[in-house]
């Protein structure tokens, strides 16, 4: 069996896309007893989204949002059909969940992560137990989400455990944020900076 390699120009990142789903509410299951809340959002403020989604996001490459105007940004976290969440604990958000609405019957979850204090703290379950009882109590027939191989590795086997089926997998192939000033060029020091 022979493979075949692709060339990724320089300044260039490229991930491996897996795209999961779900077509009915899975059986509840036991969740850790995370001392934490689950706080609604909405019309959140951008620089307090900022933030929340660098200390989630940015030691896994997450920039779509990192680059966007402040119009941009505020026409998806402001609709009325993307719910934004924190999960709250000792005070502080560590947690962000995004689920997106906009299309009729289904829901995407658009970002799922914790901050690295949060992290094998049974935080990851307690947060997706909430996702999934708040996307199914809508009326949908699909609940979907994707992740990439810059994201953590656990992120494929937990939305599978989770109750997620892997149905496509697509390549990406994005300008590197690092190199054109939307993240640290620090960040993410498991994908070099080519």
């Amino acid at each position: 069996m022979e493979s075949e390699f692709w060339d990724v120009p320089a300044g260039k990142i490229a991930a491996v896309v897996t795209h999961l789903e779900m077509t009915e509410k899975p059986p509840a299951r036991a969740v850790p007893d995370v001392p934490a809340d689950l706080i609604r959002h909405t019309k959140p403020d951008l620089d307090w989204y900022r933030d929340l989604f660098a200390r989630v996001g940015q030691d896994w490459m997450w920039f779509s949002r990192a680059g966007m105007s402040d119009a941009d940004l505020a026409a998806v976290i402001h609709h009325d059909d993307v719910h934004i969440y924190a999960l709250r604990t000792d005070g502080r958000d560590e947690g962000m969940l995004e689920l997106d609405f906009r299309v009729q019957g289904e829901c995407e979850v658009g970002y799922f992560g914790l901050t690295p204090a949060m992290v094998c703290t049974g935080a990851g379950r307690w947060l997706m137990d909430h996702a999934i009882r708040l996307a199914w109590a809508a009326p949908i027939t699909r609940l979907h989400v994707h992740t990439c191989t810059l994201d953590s590795p656990q992120a494929v086997p937990f939305y599978m455990r989770s109750g997620f089926t892997a149905y496509r997998r697509q390549v990406e192939i994005a300008d590197d944020p690092r190199k054109i000033g939307v993240l640290p060029a620090q960040c993410s020091p498991q994908e070099p900076v080519i």
